[in-house]
């Protein structure tokens, strides 16, 4: 009498297909990726029902992403998935800045500006705030040439990416620091925002029973050569919407003050390798 393939027998036959003498690396992502999803279809005993509807969430959350909207990286923002890979591949020293999620509106070649110029688009109502203070070694010493893709929500709580009233690269700018490692930018106060709930991610946070609210927050990515490239934000401590970040993304080391019109933010960069 023939034998019944098994499960495990099912997936080493599948894992097994992948030829390791192609790519090392993708092989064993692929074999990993296969084992998990195969583990999770055993726990949840899933249905041909929900693999449908798995099928058909995951084709409207590509369907919805273009040029300026990228819902893949919305729903791995809103699963953790984003911060836990931060977490993961930057492994900070008890010197440096925490970091936290990319988020899904980063757009590439906004315009340089010298230290002290406003990234706020002219005429906004926001509150003004000037954001300041140093990028430093994790010994200390002050990093020149570092540079600070800086971007945020203008006042109305959506990116300009987001508006089809604001001019681009609103809200967006690159600075780079002097020998004494300081920066000072120009802004308007950042303010709380609800992430995109018009597609499926959206659909998936109201059918669990999660918000969608961000705290109040600017984004930073700092670079220099000879260190790790450091992509995090800075919190206003007077969100309400600190202890439920719908993507997960705050640290406590990362929240500041930013009553009075200003804001310190130094920021401690790990060298490569370390």
């Amino acid at each position: 009498m023939t034998s019944k393939i098994t499960t495990a027998d099912h997936l080493k036959e599948v894992q097994a297909s992948f030829n390791e003498q192609m790519d090392p690396r993708l092989v064993e992502i692929l074999r990993a990726a296969v084992k998990h999803i195969y583990a999770f279809v055993e726990e949840t005993k899933l249905t041909r029902e929900e693999w449908k509807a798995g099928i058909d969430f995951l084709t409207a959350t590509g369907q919805k992403c273009d040029d300026v909207r990228q819902e893949f990286i919305l729903l791995s923002d809103t699963l953790g998935v984003s911060m836990l890979v931060e977490m993961l591949n930057q492994l900070p020293s008890d010197a440096a800045t925490d970091p936290t999620v990319f988020g899904p509106f980063y757009v590439a070649g906004a315009p340089q500006f010298p230290m002290g110029a406003s990234i706020a688009r002219e005429g906004n109502a926001g509150e003004a705030i000037v954001f300041s203070g140093t990028v430093r070694d994790a010994a200390g010493h002050p990093l020149d040439h570092a540079r600070l893709d800086v971007w945020q929500v203008a006042p109305n709580g959506l990116y300009d990416v987001q508006d089809p009233e604001s001019p681009p690269m609103s809200y967006r700018g690159v600075f780079e620091t002097g020998p004494d490692g300081r920066f000072e930018i120009l802004t308007t106060r950042p303010v709380d925002y609800q992430i995109p709930t018009d597609g499926p991610v959206g659909q998936l946070l109201h059918a669990s029973g999660r918000h969608a609210w961000r705290p109040a927050h600017t984004h930073f990515m700092v670079s220099c050569p000879g260190f790790k490239t450091l992509i995090t934000h800075a919190f206003d401590a007077d969100s309400p919407n600190l202890s439920r970040d719908a993507v997960f993304g705050v640290r406590e080391s990362l929240i500041i003050d930013m009553n009075n019109g200003t804001a310190v933010f130094d920021l401690v960069l790990d060298a490569e390798g370390s």
